[in-house]
């Protein structure tokens, strides 16, 4: 059968849907990238928040739609799966099968012969191959969360905090690496949980040691790390050549009120000093963060206090969203909810700084030399990134010339707010 995987939510869903492809081809299955190709449709669906679940909804339906016309099998996998799994398959029963958050390979098992949505969700699994089409990999090292933050219910569809065994990561690193993968980024609900609940400790120093001694020409990227549990050692880590001095630590808020309902320990004096102590161990950290705006209790002088606190630190990237408000999340039941309107143009407002920050952080670039990887190319621009942009979520740099993949050597000559423009040097 020739299978069409759709992605949908997070780069967590990326690197299981990868394992997923290496499974359906082993079972003598093809993968196609094109629909046109396909027999059959598995959509890997988020269920998060509502504009995720919205647009996993749509998805399924213009899939379904899609079997009117023509002989297509639609199977639907992931976080939404498992949250309203019931709610879904009555509702939708036009799809061919339901799988709610298990491993890839028992997916693959199960495919056209019947659905799987566990009573505990289990999405770790051992490596098996790869399936991956571009430069950079996302590597799951754990899944599910026992933080508890009041706003999140990823702990009611993904299940408790589950580590992969280091040795099977490695593994991994070491597969992508020998098929040319050039960026290894390492993800999970919380980076910085790694090895806990298999180690007693956490162990994500250990596995960075151990990702930079693979020998290879790559980079090494660490995604969602919760600032509330990153630790001078975690710090000292991001030193070994490969690891990027970027940091990916949502602070989520900045005013010790709403940290405190939003259930964070880190009050906002004690953020503003790790932020410093990693700017003061490395003079090239990147700080990316994520904030969300409305959350319950924010009034004007809360939010105030907050953008003082983004002025101040002036984050090298920020992601900013809009609060849901989610029936089974504890923030649910808090009073002063903040109406839509004022929370988007709060948005807005905040946006509007960042984008200023980011403008004049660029700018400084203009003149350097930055190592970038390739592996895209539009309308004759090659589009690639450096050290201090993550894929899909941070920006790019544009470079005129013929095709290439891998390390180059670009002179910046031009920034806007959120994108570089370069031109060759030599090959890194």
């Amino acid at each position: 059968m020739n299978f069409y995987v759709d992605v949908l939510g997070c780069p967590k869903n990326e690197a299981d849907c990868a394992i997923l492809k290496a499974h359906l081809k082993k079972m003598g299955n093809n993968v196609v990238d094109n629909l046109s190709e396909a027999d059959a449709v598995i959509v890997d669906t988020c269920g998060f928040i509502l504009n995720a679940k919205k647009e996993s909804i749509e998805e399924i339906l213009t899939y379904v739609e899609l079997k009117k016309e023509r002989n297509l099998k639609v199977f639907v996998t992931g976080c939404l799966v498992q949250r309203f799994g019931k709610e879904l398959r009555k509702e939708i029963p036009e799809v061919d099968g339901w799988f709610g958050v298990v491993e890839p390979e028992k997916i693959a098992e199960n495919i056209g012969k019947k659905s799987v949505i566990p009573d505990m969700p289990n999405a770790v699994y051992n490596f098996y191959g790869r399936v991956d089409n571009k430069q950079y990999a996302y590597v799951k090292i754990s899944d599910g969360c026992d933080r508890a933050c009041s706003f999140c219910t990823i702990p009611l569809f993904k299940g408790s905090f589950k580590s992969r065994k280091i040795e099977d990561l490695l593994n991994e690193v070491k597969f992508l690496v020998d098929s040319g993968i050039k960026e290894v980024i390492l993800v999970a609900q919380d980076t910085t949980g790694y090895g806990i609940d298999l180690y007693g400790e956490q162990k994500l120093p250990e596995l960075l040691k151990r990702i930079n001694d693979i020998p290879g020409d790559f980079w090494v990227r660490v995604m969602y790390m919760h600032p509330d549990h990153i630790t001078d050692k975690i710090i000292e880590a991001f030193s070994y050549e490969k690891v990027l001095k970027y940091f990916d630590m949502p602070i989520q808020y900045a005013s010790n009120n709403i940290l405190r309902l939003m259930n964070r320990t880190r009050k906002v004096e004690e953020l503003l000093l790790l932020i410093n102590k990693i700017r003061n161990f490395y003079s090239n950290a990147v700080l990316r963060t994520g904030i969300i705006v409305g959350f319950p209790g924010e009034t004007d002088e809360e939010f105030q206090k907050m953008l003082e606190f983004i002025k101040e630190v002036k984050f090298d990237r920020l992601g900013a969203f809009l609060y849901s408000d989610e029936e089974e999340a504890a923030s649910f039941k808090l009073d002063g909810k903040v109406p839509r309107k004022l929370a988007e143009e709060r948005l807005e407002e905040l946006m509007d700084i960042q984008a200023q920050i980011s403008l004049e952080k660029n700018e400084k670039l203009v003149g350097k030399v930055l190592k970038v990887l390739f592996d895209e190319e539009e309308a004759g621009v090659l589009v690639g990134r450096s050290y201090m942009d993550a894929p899909e979520i941070d920006g790019s740099v544009f470079v005129k010339g013929n095709f290439k993949k891998g390390f180059f050597n670009v002179k910046i000559t031009s920034a806007d707010i959120y994108d570089l423009e370069g031109e060759f040097i030599e090959e890194w």
